[in-house]
């Protein structure tokens, strides 16, 4: 591979602290009780309790970055790196490295969080932001291939581009990774994460988002193969070579990532 690329997935909690600056709530309300109100007040307003982009915290970003003969999973997660350690530490790593960034649904979920949540907190993201119009020495190739423009792959939303832009046509990608023999969500969804992070298992949800973006690196290798990047035996390769890696790592969730994973035909 001949350039990095960072494959990347966040996990998301109701922004208390913000629901209750911007409905002036009792101060003795919990925090369950206040998230509880806005899900109740987002269902009847339209028959579902997913809470706006802007009032999503962000708790964990987990990464995998593969680069040259290195293959790296890590996670900037609460409650060591507050929200905005962990949003500038993600944008600080592409300012490093100019990867190209992989998501699934990032165009329509992640980014636009990082996004409103890095306002927030005063994040800086130059060369994330590069239009073009950047002063660093390459950023005129920025005007035709960036991170932002929706049909550029600097930023390649893989679920955006296997639907052809269409939402009608969009794949969970659970669905799709146990689909092609990889292990899909192992013991959580995003569904679970509040709920989850009220009883202080933080770590479980940190779990969860890596073996997540892994799915996802799997996926986009997949992906490789069918565009005709790789060979069959070069993707077959990279699959075993992530295997490996994993197997390294000796950790709970691995092993039982590794022990779901289906030998390939």
């Amino acid at each position: 591979m001949s350039f990095p690329v960072l494959v990347f997935d966040i996990e998301t909690i109701p922004d208390v602290a913000g629901l209750r600056r911007l409905h002036g709530l009792d101060p003795v309300l919990s925090d369950a009780e206040v998230a509880e109100l806005a899900f109740q007040q987002k269902r009847a307003q339209s028959g579902h309790d997913f809470l706006p982009l802007h009032l999503q915290r962000v708790v964990v970003i987990s990464c995998v970055m593969r680069a040259g003969e290195s293959f790296k999973v890590w996670s900037l997660a609460a409650p060591a790196l507050s929200e905005a350690e962990i949003i500038q530490r993600f944008f600080d790593g592409i300012e490093k490295f100019t990867p190209r960034i992989v998501s699934w649904n990032g165009g329509g979920f992640d980014l636009p969080v990082l996004h409103y949540r890095g306002l927030i907190h005063r994040v800086v993201a130059p060369r994330y932001w590069d239009l073009g119009d950047g002063d660093h020495a390459d950023s005129r190739d920025f005007k035709w291939n960036n991170y932002i423009s929706r049909y550029h792959t600097r930023h390649l939303d893989l679920m955006d581009l296997l639907a052809m832009y269409q939402a009608r046509a969009n794949a969970p990608l659970d669905d799709l990774a146990r689909l092609m023999g990889f292990p899909g969500k192992l013991g959580m969804e995003g569904s679970k994460v509040w709920e989850a992070w009220q009883a202080g298992q933080a770590d479980a949800i940190r779990d969860y988002c890596e073996t997540d973006v892994v799915n996802t690196y799997l996926v986009y290798n997949r992906f490789r193969l069918m565009r005709g990047e790789l060979d069959r035996e070069t993707a077959l390769a990279e699959e075993a070579f992530v295997r490996t890696e994993l197997a390294r790592l000796d950790q709970p969730h691995w092993r039982e990532y590794l022990e779901n994973w289906t030998r390939p035909a």
